[in-house]
């Protein structure tokens, strides 16, 4: 049965700034590019063609963050990992992880629900060749870092890639709980521990990654089920 998730009126707040953003030109031009020109099999759709803010739910006490909104993915739909083959290979894990109702995300009213977990970005527009660039990393983080104060129940970021592991470090730093000193090196299923939440390294469901195998279904399904295990306070691994 479907639940209501009420979202809290700070966060529609910060929603609300994060889609009228323009505070990077190149950005800018290149997501309502796409958004005009679109790609031919989604012709017939309207693109969003902003920023995207995050999604899920509220309370949740595990954190995704990746990179940034795909072209055709996030970007015609308006819904994080909604719409692109990374987000259904994440999704399909969320649901048999038991973090998502459906095992597909096409469309931002397509039913989908998450359960005891929110999905953002470190950037919030789709950027060409999916590169940002540090200086547009930095003026996106402040959403990231006040998101992350917003969602006062999150005990674990999963972080997807080494692009989001960078982004993520430094929100943490401006919180006051930094990563450990040498920072540890991104790796999937590592785990780095800070004040404020356990940080947890998954590759990125790209295609790249997926279709040659650097990860697949049973890699991504156990950072999902240690996610659970961190939030239900099991002890990390030796």
């Amino acid at each position: 049965m479907s639940r209501e998730v009420v979202r809290p009126a700070a966060l529609r707040a910060l929603d609300r700034e994060i889609v009228a953003c323009r505070a990077c030109p190149r950005l800018v031009e290149w997501r309502e590019q796409v958004a005009q020109e679109k790609r031919a099999s989604f012709r017939a759709d309207t693109y969003w063609g902003r920023p995207v803010p995050g999604f899920g739910d509220p309370s949740g006490r595990v954190l995704v963050a990746g990179l940034a909104p795909a072209a055709h993915g996030a970007n015609r739909t308006g819904r994080v990992f909604t719409g692109d083959r990374s987000g259904d290979f994440l999704y399909a894990s969320l649901f048999r992880t038991g973090f998502a109702n459906q095992p597909t995300s096409v469309a931002a009213d397509d039913g989908l629900e998450l359960r005891d977990l929110y999905i953002t970005a470190a950037v919030r527009c789709a950027p060409p060749a999916n590169k940002p660039t540090p200086v547009e990393r930095n003026r996106c983080l402040p959403y990231l870092t006040r998101e992350l104060d917003l969602l006062s129940s999150v005990r674990v970021i999963v972080v997807l890639g080494a692009f989001a592991y960078e982004a993520v470090g430094r929100v943490l730093a401006a919180a006051g709980a930094p990563l450990p000193s040498p920072r540890p090196k991104f790796g999937h299923l590592a785990e780095v521990p800070t004040a404020r939440a356990q940080v947890l390294g998954c590759f990125h469901p790209s295609q790249q990654n997926t279709f040659t195998g650097k990860l697949t279904e049973p890699m991504i399904d156990e950072v999902f089920l240690r996610a659970r295990a961190i939030a239900d306070g099991v002890p990390s691994r030796p």
